[in-house]
């Protein structure tokens, strides 16, 4: 489905992509790893169109997206929850959906809607609810669920845990799974590398800019500096 073949990335001078090359099959769950810095945040800006690479390409089935803007990305179904969820504070968690899906008529969100209530039950119960008043882990359940409501092929989520107690964390991860499980294909950067790897079917690993690593997610739990260096020794 996706197919990231060579990028080259710059913030002005600063060279943050070298070469990154990469693929996620349709219906999988795939994660990117690697510490602060090393390019994973840059990579889903690229996919989704907030970054532009100086080389290379990028191909969702088979079409080329560089030269394509980021809301036409949405509309040929690539959609982007970003790091610190960034919800709408003064709208109702039911305008925060509809938001998401601004690309499609109002009359066809009703699929979606009830495909979102029914992955995150809180948000049915609080849709009346302004999301700036919402938890933490409310709110990255909003914004996955804003995400949904564009019916995407491809659901890049950066960092979805950041921030959540443990028992949230581990909610939202299995809310992950249950995404992907219902036929979504998933890209995820993710810093609790243990969870991450466990829902994932495979995974990349990035260091300053450069794919280090690559294989399925059991391979990388058991690979020795994937272990020493993101799942504690």
């Amino acid at each position: 489905m996706l197919r990231v073949n060579g990028i080259h990335v710059y913030y002005g001078a600063i060279h943050a992509l070298k070469g990154v090359s990469f693929a996620v099959e349709k219906g999988e769950l795939v994660t990117l790893l690697g510490g602060n810095g090393a390019g994973k945040t840059t990579t889903l800006k690229t996919l989704s169109g907030l970054l532009r690479p100086r080389s290379g390409s990028v191909e969702l089935e088979g079409a080329a997206l560089e030269k394509v803007e980021p809301h036409e990305r949405v509309r040929r179904g690539v959609a982007h929850v970003p790091e610190g969820r960034k919800v709408f504070p003064r709208f109702t968690v039911l305008e925060n959906l509809q938001i998401g899906g601004y690309t499609r008529s109002k009359h066809a969100l009703a699929p979606e809607l009830e495909f979102v209530f029914e992955m995150f039950p809180r948000l049915k119960e609080r849709q009346k609810q302004y999301a700036g008043t919402l938890s933490g882990g409310e709110q990255q359940m909003l914004a996955i669920g804003r995400a949904l409501m564009a019916k995407p092929k491809l659901l890049l989520l950066d960092e979805p845990s950041m921030g959540l107690a443990p028992k949230i964390v581990e909610q939202i991860l299995e809310n992950i799974r249950a995404i992907n499980k219902a036929g979504l294909t998933v890209l995820l950067v993710e810093q609790n590398a243990a969870m991450a790897l466990a829902i994932s079917h495979r995974g990349y690993v990035l260091e300053t800019g450069v794919v280090i690593l690559e294989g399925s997610a059991s391979e990388l739990a058991g690979n020795d500096l994937v272990r020493q260096a993101y799942l504690g020794g």
